[in-house]
This record gives C-alpha cells, structure tokens and sequence, in this order.
C-alpha cells in the first residue's frame, strides 16, 4: 500500500510526462495500480494520451485539466501557465475502476453511462464504493451528479471538480486511458483497502443581506424579493460593482469574494452553505451565475477574504482527517480540490496554501488542482454542486 506524486513543468508533452513517470516509478517502487493525472493547458490531452501508452495496461488512469498550475506537497508548480501532476495509488487489496462518457447534450445519461462503464471496470460488480470521484466539462455539474446517484444512490460520497483551463476559454481537458476529450465526464469508482475520509467547505461568512428567488431559470437568476436581481445584487454589494455598466457585463473577477450562498443545513446552530459564483449581470437585469439556483431558495451574500482562503485549505484537509478518525502518522496522502477563482485571489499567497496543507497531511504526498466548479458532500451527505469551494479527499492506513 504506497501513495506518491511527482510533478514538471519541462517544455514539451512528453519530455513531462517521462520525467514525472520516472519520478514516480521511483518514489513508489514500481508502477501504480491507480494514475491521477493533472496538468495545464500547455500539456495538450491528446499528446499525454499517447504518453499513457508507455504504462502497464494494469494501471488505471484518470485526469483533467488545471487552471494555470497544480500543486504538490512540494510546492506550488507553474511554469508560465505550464505544469503536470501525478499521483499514484498502489492498493494490491483494493478495487479501482474508471470510466468515461461524452456528455453529448444529455450530461445525466453521460454519467450513468461513464459510472456503468466505472463499476464493471472496477473488477466488482453490484458492490457499492467506497468513494465516486469525479471530473467533468464545467456547465452541467448538477446534473451529471443526478446521473450518479441514479446508479449509487444519494449516500455515496462523491467529491471532484470541474475541469479547468488558464483563461476560461473553453480549453479544459478530460483524460483517461481510452481517450481525451473536452465535453466529457469522466469517474472512478474507489474500493480501497485503506481507510478513506472527505471534507467539503467553503472559506466565506454569510452577512445580513438576503433574499428570496422569486424567478431563475438554470444558472441565469431573473428576480430576488420581487426585483431584478442584478439590482439587488449591486445593492447587497455597495460599490463592488460601480465600474459595471447599467446593461450589465462579466463580473466573475469582481465578485470572488462576494459569492451568493445557499444554506444546506445546519450542524448544531450553525448553518453551512454551498456558494454560487455570480459571473456576469445581464442587460434584462437578471444575474447569471455558476451553479444552479431555483425559485423558493434563499440566497444570502457570503464575504471572504484572502486571509480565510489562504487558511482554508489546510482547514479542510484537517477535517477530513478528523471526519476519518486517522491518526497522524497513518496518513498516506490526499487530493484537494481549489476553485480556481479562490486561487486567483490568492495567487500571490499559493506558496502559504501549500505550507497550511503540509501542516495539516504531516507533510503527506498530496496533489491540488484548480477547478471552475467544485463537487462533494458538505454535512448532509449529500452529493452536491458549488463554487468557490474547496475539499479534500484523505487515505489513511
């Protein structure tokens, strides 16, 4: 049972690749049974694809673009927008699988399908995981985890994030060991032999501004309390947005730290909340967002800071840990998912979000990614979608 990563930002594809692989191949003794592949859009997918075939047909692979670099229990990995990531899981006892589906205009169906295809390639059929993780095109996430809990059910955790490119330009990648597409999902199915634990929060604070959606259609909010959202949204914001046109515009690097949250329970008294990334306010007056929201719902403005982003992570990653129960020096290592806004914000900071991290994992081998949404199970258990999120999944002995 053995966990590593390694990482490049050499020049070219392949040159990358083998010197990521060697790397690895020589942290875990040998090839991993299970590849985590993470990397830029300077990597192209079809390129690493060919890679992947210099790899034992037993490993197992799955990966996806990152916003602008990843990160390892190494460091922050960047090299003018240009970074790979690996890490790999040897589980001898243990039953992964992987599957893959293009989403095809019916991104539910996609699910089931690449979960289907995820079980049967996991060597045991009719046994639920322990763990679904899941990467996909950004834009339809609530609905391709509808299509997996059409197959597992709502108490499986599923964790993951959206794929990501450097400049939101719709370059972002899936990879596996069939093929690499853009408009695709792709999961895996975990039954390890390890111990697996996760965690899923945000960094932000609600405030006292709030309202009820009287009108939304998918992403797009048309009116909260009886009003034009994007009205109400600039008054719940104060001067955030003065620079703004009055027939609206893109606002996704303005309102980081001004998110919209949904409140999905309470743990004792204290509420916890999923946030929605407003993106762009629209010439109707309505607000267009990163997630789905619907009529009946309250949002409530939420409020970060860098400092809050900075620490989170390693906030998350201490969860999860105390969510499993693991001891310390039974950490064998982690996946964090960053949103890739949060990381913009605090893209100065990145080498102290590495360093909360290492706190937490004991210095354990981890990999980070940068997504444009974020998908996992905050305390109700239940699978869902948000923005401006960050999570942790945890293997322990």
């Amino acid at each position: 049972m053995n966990i590593a990563t390694s990482w490049s930002t050499a020049t070219g594809t392949r040159a990358a690749f083998d010197q990521a692989m060697t790397r690895l191949h020589d942290r875990m003794g040998g090839y991993p049974g299970y590849l985590l592949v993470y990397f830029t859009e300077s990597y192209p997918a079809e390129e690493l694809h060919a890679a992947l075939a210099m790899l034992p047909p037993s490993v197992k692979v799955q990966g996806c673009s990152s916003c602008l670099g990843v990160m390892t229990e190494e460091g922050m990995h960047a090299e003018d927008g240009r970074a790979l990531g690996l890490l790999g899981i040897r589980d001898e006892l243990g039953a992964y699988g992987v599957g893959a589906a293009a989403l095809a205009g019916d991104p539910r169906a996609a699910a089931r399908a690449a979960l289907e295809a995820a079980l049967a390639d996991s060597g045991r059929p009719g046994e639920l995981p322990d763990i679904v993780w899941l990467n996909a095109a950004p834009g339809h996430e609530e609905a391709v985890l509808q299509g997996v809990c059409d197959v597992v059910g709502r108490n499986v955790p599923v964790l993951g994030g959206s794929a990501g490119d450097n400049h939101v330009a719709g370059a972002w990648r899936l990879l596996t060991r069939q093929g690499a597409a853009g408009d695709a999902v792709v999961v895996s199915v975990m039954m390890p032999a390890l111990h697996v634990s996760s965690s899923f929060q945000s960094g932000y604070l609600p405030t006292t501004s709030s309202g009820i959606v009287t009108s939304a259609t998918g992403r797009i909010v048309h009116a909260i309390d009886g009003r034009p959202a994007a009205a109400v949204y600039r008054e719940w914001t104060g001067s955030l947005l003065d620079g703004v046109p009055a027939a609206g515009g893109n606002v996704l690097s303005l309102t980081t730290l001004a998110p919209l949250g949904r409140m999905l329970g309470t743990l004792g008294e204290v509420p916890f909340y999923t946030l929605s990334h407003p993106d762009a306010l629209l010439a109707d007056g309505s607000l267009s967002l990163f997630a789905e929201v619907a009529a009946g719902e309250q949002l409530v403005l939420m409020t970060g800071s860098k400092e809050r982003l900075v620490a989170r992570a390693g906030r998350v990653a201490r969860s999860a840990i105390d969510l499993g129960g693991f001891a310390a020096e039974a950490i064998l290592g982690a996946v964090v998912v960053y949103c890739a806004g949060c990381m913009l914000t605090v893209q100065d900071r990145l080498p102290d979000v590495v360093a909360e991290l290492n706190n937490a994992l004991g210095g354990k081998p981890f990999i980070g990614i940068f997504t444009f949404g974020e998908q996992g199970c905050m305390l109700d258990g239940h699978p869902s979608h948000g923005n401006l999120m960050i999570s942790a999944m945890v293997f322990s002995e």
